[in-house]
């Protein structure tokens, strides 16, 4: 089997996973910064006195 075939499919492979990690730490940090701003608006309705 040819080498440079395999080694750019292990290649290929590593890179897809990265990006997979990459994009579920950054859907974790968007969802905890909706958390973090529905808090904050919550917090502003309250102190200004609005239902």
């Amino acid at each position: 089997m040819n080498w440079t075939l395999v080694g750019a499919v292990l290649l290929s492979t590593a890179g897809l996973l990265v990006l997979g990690g990459l994009a579920l730490r950054l859907w974790l940090d968007a969802r905890a910064l909706a958390r973090e701003v529905d808090g904050a608006v919550s917090a502003l309705r309250r102190a200004s006195g609005a239902n």
